[in-house]
């Protein structure tokens, strides 16, 4: 989403693994950056009783908090993210709760997992940071018909222009990036996405993209 500046979002999406893991580090008393918000996004939470399983992907998972509630409802859960603090933190929650989370390390623009592909792959705000990066994007958005299965659901969150940040991705942008034939019956719906700044609960406008790997693509 963005980075912790004062009580709003800053302009746009800090980039690297150490900004992440400075950021993390920096807001770790403070109730962490703005998209750690103690649970999924509202939007997602409202899906995770219908998706598709066992094996589901969470990329750009930060602080791990999507993939322990897809684990609790019994999926066998890979979760990715790029910073090292945050996938810490991740594993310490699961822990917790002795739930068996894959966590690991990874860029997601540059992804190994022998374990793919996945029958439902949730994206909580990563494709919307990347998109000022074309050649990250395009690496990203070609990894992606490998890693859903044929039949699986992918899930893109997103923070619209419409926020009025300077950043984020239209609904005509998103179905371009799902176009087919890897993917069919591409919905994008308005949803708001929600940011904790430690001030007032901040509704950002967004979509929420749901597609289909295509079957026969």
């Amino acid at each position: 989403m963005s980075a912790r500046d004062g009580d709003a979002p800053r302009d746009e999406p800090v980039h690297g693994d150490h900004s992440y893991d400075e950021l993390y580090r920096d807001t770790a008393d403070s109730g962490g950056p703005p998209w750690d918000i103690g649970g999924p996004q509202p939007a997602l939470a409202a899906v995770l009783d219908h998706v598709k399983g066992p094996k589901v992907l969470d990329i750009g998972c930060g602080t791990g908090d999507l993939a322990i509630a897809l684990a609790r409802r019994g999926h066998r859960v890979t979760a990715v993210d790029i910073s090292r603090v945050a996938i810490d933190l991740a594993r310490a929650k699961a822990a917790r709760e002795g739930l068996p989370v894959h966590f690991e390390v990874q860029d997601a623009t540059d992804l190994s997992l022998p374990s793919a592909p996945f029958d439902s792959v949730f994206d909580s705000g990563l494709l919307h940071s990347l998109h000022r990066n074309g050649a990250a994007l395009d690496r990203y958005l070609a990894s992606l018909p490998g890693l859903a299965a044929p039949g699986a659901t992918v899930f893109v969150l997103a923070v619209s222009p419409e926020a009025g940040h300077g950043w984020g991705l239209t609904a005509q942008e998103l179905r371009a990036s799902f176009a087919g034939p890897e993917w069919t019956g591409t919905d994008v719906t308005k949803i708001d996405v929600v940011a904790e700044t430690g001030g007032p609960t901040l509704h950002l406008a967004g979509h929420l993209l749901r597609t289909t790997r295509a079957r026969d693509a």
